[in-house]
């Protein structure tokens, strides 16, 4: 390391050129008698401290002509920010691509939200156009008790028992509405069709599939009703059977065996995971149903899933209705949307999980791209690319920026083209 003492000296090494310059400025001694010639250990403390002198300024003299050489004494740097004398440590090329910028948002794998099923058995007879034939007692009447209930985590598919109360199965049966009247020989409706295509499903025949309900049906019902242990009135009564819009795994029990009917039995959900969000109202463009959105598991692997279902804006702070303070709702409003992943294999055994959900925010067709850290700052400036040249080193090319995306920056710029080598660090 130099000194500032060893600085002072490096004008003059670099005017005069030559070390005996610098070390003639040191004093000679004055002469002295043959008697007082100082000591042999004096004489060579002096001269070591000669040898160092020169050595320092052999130094300054290497290095001064190492910085007139890069041109620091020159006062112009022009040629060396536009050129380089040697070519980059590494290089990629000017890609033509689509960039498309993300936006990341939390989401969760699970099976969505759960309904709850409530035992009907207690359907009131005497109802106007029904002959209320085999209604049962009042909710938790004597005799009537749940009997049996799934485990938490069953699928129930068509036909499967959901509950028993006194041992009578009620069943599973697919549709969109549920049993809301007795339905009995001469009854018509879309709840008749539903009932006859369930019923058929099942194996049971004797009836056409359509909106009346005839004698065959009434018939195939008593064969059926004999088969979930219920009495055989040939009627199908509001609660017996619970009407899904398909299988159902089980999320929770709300009663167990030996409780009085009448009241919640249990909590489901549908059987294929999907991913919720509660989306920032801010992001409300980015998804459209029958969108695709990419999904990263906690594992890092990736799924693609689909925008089937958009909510209602609503506050997701719970006491943001009625009695919540003014403006509380707008600040904590948020926009549900559920994904539905069609290759449910992809998403591994997880049941549960927090995820993350890439939307696409824009998209940018046919641009060239390079990766961000080819980019070099510019004196006063802006960006350029460093450029390889023929003989061995490199050129740094001006270039404007677009889109940033993925790592990736558009670049534009006159001589700019797909395919050229760029620098990037190595």
């Amino acid at each position: 390391m130099t000194t500032q003492d060893e600085t002072e000296h490096l004008p003059a090494v670099v005017e005069g050129g030559s070390a005996p310059a610098v070390a003639a400025e040191e004093p000679v001694p004055a002469p002295v008698a043959a008697d007082t010639d100082p000591a042999p250990k004096e004489r060579r403390r002096r001269g070591k401290g000669r040898t160092a002198l020169i050595v320092v300024v052999a130094i300054a003299v290497a290095a001064a002509a190492g910085l007139a050489a890069t041109g620091f004494f020159s006062g112009d740097d022009t040629a060396a920010a536009s050129t380089a004398p040697d070519g980059p440590a590494a290089t990629t090329q000017v890609q033509r691509m689509t960039l498309t910028s993300t936006e990341t948002v939390d989401g969760t794998l699970g099976h969505g939200d759960p309904t709850a099923v409530t035992d009907g058995s207690s359907a009131v007879s005497g109802q106007s156009g029904q002959s209320g034939q085999g209604a049962a007692s009042g909710a938790g009447a004597d005799g009537e008790f749940i009997t049996w209930v799934p485990g938490e985590g069953d699928t129930l598919t068509r036909g499967d028992t959901v509950y028993r109360v006194n041992e009578r199965k009620v069943p599973l049966l697919y549709g969109a509405i549920p049993f809301y009247r007795t339905l009995e020989t001469g009854v018509e409706g879309s709840d008749v069709k539903l009932l006859e295509r369930n019923l058929a499903e099942l194996g049971y025949s004797g009836f056409e599939v359509d909106d009346t309900y005839t004698a065959g049906t009434a018939e195939a019902v008593q064969e059926w009703q004999d088969d979930l242990n219920a009495e055989e009135t040939g009627t199908v009564r509001p609660g017996d059977a619970v009407v899904a819009s398909g299988a159902r795994r089980v999320a929770e029990l709300s009663t167990s065996p030996g409780a009085l009917a009448g009241g919640e039995v249990l909590t489901w959900t549908g059987t294929e995971r999907i991913i919720s969000m509660e989306l920032d109202p801010q992001h409300e463009d980015l998804v459209k149903e029958g969108s695709k959105a990419t999904v990263r598991l906690p594992d890092g692997s990736t799924v693609v899933g689909e925008v089937t279902t958009i909510g209602t804006p609503g506050s997701a702070a719970a006491g943001s209705g009625a009695g919540a303070g003014e403006g509380q709702g707008a600040e904590d409003a948020t926009l549900p949307v559920e994904l539905r992943i069609a290759d449910q294999k992809k998403l591994g055994r997880y049941q549960a999980a927090s995820v993350d959900v890439i939307l696409e925010a824009d998209s940018r067709r046919d641009v060239l791209s390079v990766p961000v850290n080819a980019l070099m700052a510019r004196q006063g400036g802006g960006y350029a690319l460093e450029v390889p040249t023929a003989g061995g080193g490199s050129e740094l090319v001006p270039v404007e920026l677009g889109m940033f995306a993925n790592g990736l920056v558009e670049v534009k710029g006159s001589g700019i083209k797909e395919g050229m080598d760029v620098g990037v660090p190595k």
